[in-house]
This record gives structure tokens, C-alpha cells and sequence, in this order.
């Protein structure tokens, strides 16, 4: 049989405010951990975005650097036209009056050279080296009994260097055996 308890009306307000005050701390308790929650999940965004803008702004460093860097590998380039045109003079053989104009020249290109030195421009150092696709651009190659194969026997144009950057691959001519 159904076990059936009468509740007298003093004794059902009495349990409906227990069961409420039970309740109460038991939310204040979810509500805190709802809060706890919140706030942690705050935390993270914020962790989150500071790490996000510190990526940001050392990818726009970098991104300047590097833009800095090609604008004077540019400069360099167009620089480096104007010292073939220095040795092309320079190669010449003066005429009478062509001492002066020489010694006005070699100055230009003394200094021309002292200015790429000052940006850590190098030259590439390619007569009598071993042939390196890398810092060498073969134009021609030309059997040779008195050099070794694959050795550097004429320059073209001169190849240069910037730190341990390529600027410019030196032209060569190249020893068959």
C-alpha cells in the first residue's frame, strides 16, 4: 500500500522554507562557479589576445626590417651598374690627355667602392676559383691544358656580397679540361 503522509499546512511551510534556504547556498554556489568560469575564460581571452599582439608586432618588425633590407639591396643594384660602367672606363687605355680624365675616374670609383664597403658590400673573389653555381654564373666555358676543369679562368662581371647574402652572381668564363 501507498504510504501516505499528511502534511499539516505549519509543517508544509516550514519544509518549503528549508528547502528554499537549502537551495540558496547551493545556487550562490553555482553562481560562483559560473563567475569562477567567466573569469577564467577572460583570463584566457586576454592571455590570448596579448600573445596575439605581441605576434603582431613582431611580425610588422620583422616586416619593416625586411623591407628596409630590400629598399638597400635596390639602391645597391643600381649602384652596382654605374661601378661596370667605372670599370669599362677604367679599362681602357688612355690617350694624351686621357691622364687626367683617368685620375678623376679612379677617384669616382675609389670612392664608389669605399661607399658599397661602408654598407658591407664585398666583392667575390672568382679568378682562380673553383667554379660555384652558387656565387658564379657561368657564361662560357673554354677549353683550357693550362687550367684545372671547372676553374674560373676570366671574369665578366664582378659578382658581389652583402654579409652572407647574394647580391649580385659574378659572370665568368669557365675552364674545360
Amino acid at each position: 500500500m501507498a504510504d501516505k503522509r499528511v502534511v499539516e499546512p505549519e509543517t508544509a511551510a516550514a519544509t518549503d522554507t528549508s528547502d528554499a534556504e537549502a537551495r540558496e547556498p547551493v545556487k550562490s554556489g553555482e553562481d560562483l562557479q559560473t563567475v569562477t568560469r567567466e573569469r577564467d575564460d577572460y583570463y584566457d581571452r586576454l592571455l590570448r589576445k596579448t600573445a596575439e599582439f605581441d605576434n603582431y608586432r613582431r611580425r610588422v618588425d620583422r616586416e619593416r626590417r625586411e623591407q628596409s633590407d630590400q629598399a638597400i639591396v635596390d639602391l645597391l643594384r643600381e649602384l652596382l651598374l654605374v661601378l661596370d660602367d667605372f670599370d669599362l672606363a677604367l679599362a681602357t687605355e688612355p690617350g694624351e690627355k686621357a691622364g687626367a680624365y683617368r685620375k678623376g675616374v679612379e677617384l669616382i670609383h675609389a670612392k664608389l667602392h669605399d661607399l658599397l664597403k661602408k654598407y658591407g658590400v664585398r666583392p667575390i673573389e672568382a679568378l682562380g676559383a673553383e667554379f660555384d653555381p652558387n656565387i658564379h654564373q657561368a657564361v662560357t666555358h673554354e677549353p683550357s691544358a693550362d687550367h684545372r676543369d671547372g676553374e674560373v679562368i676570366d671574369e665578366l662581371r664582378r659578382g658581389y656580397m652583402i654579409g652572407d647574402r647574394l647580391l649580385r652572381p659574378a659572370m665568368v668564363k669557365v675552364a674545360k679540361a
